[in-house]
């Protein structure tokens, strides 16, 4: 009731933190679970959550399969994310449920819009060598001056142009990211990147849209944590008691960043790869039970 009254009023940081308390007494009432899970999702997405909104409604889903609030809910984070055939999936999912469902009919026909657009947008990039591909080669040489490594996931329908014209529009090299934010060169020649950073334990997620690549870690910490977020009880995120990591997936390792580094630093190491046009990396607490757990097994280069 408490998280549903800060819902009405907008407070969403504290409808989280009431959703999450009630969660904690591990009700046996699946389906009381199941609206729990999905209005804190609800919360988490208009805080611009959409990962942990997206878990939310995942966890809902498997609670109480027919719960549309959720499907609803699962289908927009996707769209949030950019998953267009992951929305579509979702979508259908609920017109099965529910045929009239209006949001739903209008989420499909939207995923599907979008989905159509980027697969020819993409491939206009490609074929228009005056316009797409003057830019973009200026966007990869950029990246090659700093010797930042990208690394391209076209879906399987765009397999064949997988190539580093395909994250690149028409204004300049392109993040696809949740909000929309794009890497952008300012008028004295530094990139100003948007990085998202994880928080495993919590299943939470932070997001600075012009991340200056001259700028250290440590200064963004100081910021984002000057004030403890809601979804930390216990008060453990501090910044001198947060280790950064970044996660090689090729090589299935993990590496732990200096938060005196620069964000240039960061992209420049050997085995750093940027994914999708977004710098990521993983905040830890210090020696935390959860990060020797989640540590467990994984080879670690620690500085």
């Amino acid at each position: 009731n408490e998280g549903n009254e800060y819902l009405k009023e907008k407070n969403y940081k504290k409808a989280v933190v009431a959703y999450t308390e009630a969660l904690k007494k591990k009700c046996e009432d699946a389906e009381l679970n199941a609206v729990l899970h999905t209005n804190r999702g609800a919360a988490q997405f208009y805080l611009g959550n959409y990962r942990s909104a997206l878990n939310d409604a995942i966890q809902a889903k498997k609670l109480k399969p027919t719960h549309l609030k959720a499907i609803i809910r699962g289908a927009l984070c996707h769209m949030e994310l950019k998953n267009f055939s992951e929305a579509i999936a979702w979508c259908e999912e609920g017109l099965q449920i529910d045929s009239k469902e209006k949001k739903l009919v209008e989420t499909r026909a939207k995923a599907d819009k979008l989905k159509s657009w980027r697969g020819l947008f993409w491939r206009s990039e490609l074929i228009s060598p005056l316009v797409g591909q003057g830019r973009a080669v200026m966007g990869i040489a950029l990246l090659c001056e700093r010797n930042i490594k990208l690394v391209l996931e076209p879906s399987s329908e765009e397999e064949e142009i997988s190539d580093g014209l395909a994250e690149l529009s028409i204004d300049g090299f392109h993040s696809d990211n949740a909000t929309g934010a794009k890497v952008h060169l300012d008028a004295d020649g530094n990139l100003h990147w948007p990085v998202l950073f994880l928080y495993p334990e919590h299943e939470q997620t932070d997001f600075i849209a012009a991340f200056h690549e001259n700028s250290r870690f440590i200064d963004h910490l100081m910021v984002m944590f000057a004030e403890l977020p809601p979804w930390d009880l216990e008060q453990k995120y501090l910044p001198s008691n947060i280790e950064l990591y970044f996660e090689d997936e090729e090589r299935s390792e993990m590496h732990k960043l200096n938060p005196e580094h620069t964000l240039l630093q960061v992209l420049q190491h050997q085995r750093y790869f940027v994914k999708a046009g977004t710098p990521t990396v993983l905040a830890f607490v210090k020696r935390s039970p959860f990060s020797k757990k989640y540590f467990s097994g994984k080879k670690v280069h620690r500085l």
